[in-house]
């Protein structure tokens, strides 16, 4: 069972197995392609991941560990190594 704490663990890892970065819609669909059966199992973050998920980036962003956004192509999530 998930949970918005591990939203942002299951981003780093969506972007690490996708080359360091992703489209938003990329992204979502890798993280329900292989995170759908813990997702469903996690009560109302089922039906608000993909809103969390943004939230996830933006804490991301702050801890450095994802590009800002002014620094990254638009629409894309890029991994900091």
């Amino acid at each position: 069972m998930a949970n918005k704490i591990d939203l942002e663990n299951i981003l780093c890892i969506a972007l690490h197995k996708m080359g360091n970065q992703g489209s938003i819609i990329e992204i979502c669909k890798w993280v329900w392609n292989n995170y759908a059966d813990e997702l469903e199992k996690s009560g109302d973050l089922y039906f608000t991941w993909q809103y969390d998920i943004r939230w996830a980036a933006t804490s991301l962003r702050k801890k450095g560990k994802i590009l800002p956004a002014e620094l990254s192509p638009k629409g894309i999530w890029v991994l900091i190594h």
